[in-house]
């Protein structure tokens, strides 16, 4: 791998030497300090497969790449994903071109859909792809024989901050190991940065004369009375208690209700932890029945929309930003995007982040968020390989690094940031006193939010909420958030022990690949019969029969095997 890089004539002038500089490349602060601060690395540029000066590439070595277009991300200035202050940023920074081979839109699964027709016809791959979404495609794309061993590159290029992140959590590379290599860097994310919160629209408690619920029997009278009681005062009954939109999943990332199950120990859609140390599939325990009780009874009651089945997440949101739903559940991010679109839509309405209720036996479950949620994959043919570590490593030792001022305020000023006259700093928060508005320019790289360090953003967020004075530049960014969203974090640490996190982790299973599909489909289709009272709710005794003899347990089977093999 390493012969395959084209080292330049000083690179070859040890054996010795190149081996001791690659090992240290991700250390290179330690290097320079045993050399002399001031001192240029005479061989500098051995530890690189192109010369290599003061950080950055004399020559711009290339990165292709593909990359997934998502609604929610903005240009201004007449950039694109392709033409960017980012690619600006890593050609001037880091004398690294980065080339798309095309971008598509993320809706419908495209990004997904033109990487498998990539796969199947055979077409050459980019240096690097970045994905997140579905395991199977990235362990088809790994089992192609395409892209190299990823855990090794790791190993000699990353830095240390880059492989401390990496260590929060080992158990982030179990889906990409084959044969015990690595084929996979898993992008990591902030830990609990999916984990859900609930909103009220405070103004319809106080209109209504209500209190924040917090266990179920109060929560149904607040959404009882949000479906009405004509909060709105329009005189029509057109509100529903709670915005909720199951078309994808029940426990997903926004507008879902996993939750509700989680007030009865259960949560679907995923696999749980049971009392004897085995997994099991969340969707066929005997909890969710209660769960599905609760969904049918709210159905009925017209306290969710009848459209809710159809809603993905993103239109099950509407409800709530249009002002004809007073309750959603989903992430401390939502604060930013999209509920400010509420205010926008009804002016004066104010909405306000609470603790999950909890159930009947004071029992309170939500989802947790995995700390990696997918992978970059190398193409073993990559010319500069060493570049992907360059542009990552500056990104963790600058970008994620609390104790960096490299990007004091933001990534680009312009961007997620400006300067006004009086020297006052502007923000998302006052986007419009941004020039074009703010855009979030960190989320254009190549591993769409920079770099991030899993468990540091969330809880410091919880700690300046609770009064904590900023200690840093990085917490005195954080400290000028969205002072909601900064409330919703705290919100999510507080009752961090209700979490039940996916267990599972590994690649999927001979039988999940086989089957997964219609097991998927019948537990739709039935649990959706259930909540929309098409069929009572001992059906779901029926149902789990049914997945279980149509693969379920043999699924069952294979991840505790798997499960099992972590313990050894």
């Amino acid at each position: 791998m390493i012969k395959k890089m084209k080292f330049s004539a000083a690179a070859v002038l040890s054996t010795v030497m190149l081996g001791s500089l690659l090992a240290g490349c991700g250390g290179n602060a330690d290097n320079k300090k045993a050399e002399g601060d001031n001192k240029p690395a005479a061989s500098e540029d051995a530890m690189y497969s192109a010369p290599f000066e003061n950080g950055k590439y004399t020559e711009p070595v290339t990165i292709s790449t593909v990359f997934p277009i998502a609604s929610s991300l903005k240009f201004k200035n007449g950039e694109n994903i392709e033409n960017n202050v980012h690619t600006k940023w890593a050609k001037d920074t880091l004398g690294i071109d980065i080339k798309y081979l095309w971008t598509v839109s993320d809706q419908n699964n495209a990004y997904e859909t033109k990487l498998r027709l990539m796969l199947t016809s055979g077409e050459k791959m980019p240096d690097i792809i970045s994905f997140r979404g579905s395991p199977s495609l990235i362990s088809d794309l790994i089992d192609s024989g395409q892209f190299t061993d990823a855990g090794e590159l790791f190993d000699k290029y990353a830095s240390d901050i880059y492989k401390k992140a990496m260590a929060e959590e080992p158990t982030v590379w179990n889906p990409y190991m084959r044969d015990g290599k690595r084929m996979g860097i898993p992008i990591l994310e902030n830990a609990y940065n999916n984990d859900p919160v609930m909103y009220i629209r405070e103004d319809w408690l106080k209109k209504l004369n209500l209190k924040a619920p917090t266990n179920l029997a109060e929560l149904e009278t607040v959404l009882d009375a949000f479906t009405n009681q004509d909060p709105d005062g329009n005189g029509k009954k057109d509100t529903t208690g709670l915005a909720v939109g199951f078309k994808n999943n029940l426990n997903t990332w926004m507008s879902e209700a996993g939750w509700v199950f989680g007030m009865f120990g259960a949560m679907p859609n995923q696999w749980n932890k049971t009392a004897d140390n085995q997994l099991a599939y969340g969707s066929v325990q005997p909890e969710m029945k209660q769960g599905l009780a609760t969904m049918q009874k709210w159905m009925k009651e017209g306290y969710i929309s009848s459209e809710s089945g159809l809603y993905d997440e993103n239109k099950a949101t509407e409800a709530f930003t249009a002002g004809k739903s007073g309750i959603i559940v989903g992430p401390y991010w939502m604060t930013g995007w999209p509920l400010p679109d509420l205010q926008k839509n009804v002016p004066g309405a104010v909405h306000k982040a609470y603790p999950l209720p909890a159930g009947p036996d004071g029992k309170v479950g939500r989802h947790g968020t995995k700390i990696a949620s997918g992978a970059v994959l190398i193409n073993k043919d990559m010319e500069h390989k060493d570049a992907f570590f360059v542009y990552q490593n500056y990104l963790f030792d600058n970008w994620a690094n609390p104790d960096s001022t490299t990007f004091v305020n933001g990534f680009a000023k312009g961007y997620d940031y400006d300067i006004a006259e009086d020297g006052t700093v502007l923000k998302e928060q006052d986007t419009d006193k941004i020039p074009g508005g703010w855009v979030d320019a960190i989320r254009y790289t190549l591993t769409y939010d920079g770099a991030i360090i899993p468990n540091l953003m969330m809880n410091t967020l919880a700690k300046l909420a609770g009064g904590a004075e900023p200690a840093n530049q990085y917490e005195k960014n954080l400290s000028e958030r969205i002072p909601e969203q900064i409330l919703a974090a705290k919100i999510i640490i507080d009752q961090k022990d209700s979490v039940m996190p996916e267990m599972f982790t590994g690649t999927p299973t001979e039988t999940q690949l086989a089957r997964g599909d219609m097991l998927e489909k019948l537990e739709k289709e039935i649990l959706n019969k259930i909540i929309y009272d098409k069929a009572p709710v001992d059906e779901f005794d029926t149902f789990v029969e049914k997945w279980k003899t149509t693969g379920g347990d043999k699924v069952t089977t294979e991840v505790n095997e798997w499960y099992q093999s972590l313990q050894k």
